[in-house]
């Protein structure tokens, strides 16, 4: 896997198996998309499904080009394709798939979990991905993180997981109060004190890496976000120096392919 892209410009995460490749959301331009996969020697060419977390523009900015250009399967919810949609992004029938909320499917060799997220989409979703006993999930653009979420992600060898804002930089920044009140809401994005304390309770002794995604560029820094997981997860014994990874993911520059 790789995350070639993650927070408030452009969010995508690639995956591969022995059968095949996918792409989670595609909130870089088409262009930038392939530029991205070339990075870790990939292509469009080589992405055999996508899968649609939300409507948001930061997750769905090339679908419509990369739909037109490649004949790609593309899965997302009911009300997310309707969303979709009314922002005149119109897809070939053939490539339009459904796939609704705590629903299981089997795609290219991957048992593929989709979950609700708590967030300001019409029906956001993410995607746990596992293959005989190894098991990815991620999990980004949600207020908080449930007990139902936990549940589906639990278990997992590598997780994606939110770390959107320091609470006190968001406080103080120069975002409106309105802006501010929607970040911190139950359907807005998790602080990175919240990410951590939703951490403890999913991590096991399968649990290699963490990677921190959608860091705000306004409230958070890479450095301040993984010193402040690291730091409760520390407190927590849960050994984040010689055990757990915690790794940063960026706008712009993808992570290097891990081996799951």
């Amino acid at each position: 896997m790789s995350v070639l892209a993650s927070g408030s410009t452009g969010n995508s995460t690639f995956i591969e198996t022995e059968e095949g490749s996918v792409l989670v959301d595609v909130g870089l331009s088409c262009k930038k998309t392939d530029e991205t996969l070339n990075q870790i020697g990939k292509s469009l060419h080589d992405i055999n499904a996508i899968f649609i977390t939300h409507e948001h523009v930061d997750h769905i900015k090339g679908l419509k080009v990369i739909a037109k250009k490649y004949d790609i399967p593309i899965y997302a919810n009911e009300k997310t394709w309707d969303a979709i949609e009314r922002k005149d992004i119109i897809i070939n029938s053939d490539q339009k798939f459904h796939f609704n909320a705590l629903e299981e499917k089997e795609i290219l060799g991957l048992n593929v979990q989709s979950f609700n997220v708590s967030h300001d989409a019409i029906d956001p979703q993410f995607y746990t991905f596992s293959k005989g006993n190894k098991k990815i999930s991620l999990i980004t653009d949600t207020g908080y993180v449930s007990d139902t979420m936990k549940g589906i992600i639990k278990e997992s060898d590598v997780f994606l997981f939110e770390s959107n804002h320091d609470v006190d930089m968001l406080r103080m920044g120069r975002y409106p109060w309105n802006t501010k009140q929607r970040i911190l809401s139950d359907v807005g994005h998790v602080s990175n004190e919240d990410a951590a304390h939703a951490m403890k309770d999913v991590i096991t002794s399968n649990t290699k890496r963490i990677y921190l995604g959608h860091l705000s560029l306004d409230n958070n820094i890479k450095e301040l976000a993984r010193m402040s997981v690291e730091q409760i997860l520390n407190q927590h014994d849960i050994d984040t120096h010689n055990g757990i990874m915690i790794c940063d993911t960026d706008k712009a520059v993808p992570t290097e392919i891990y081996q799951v």
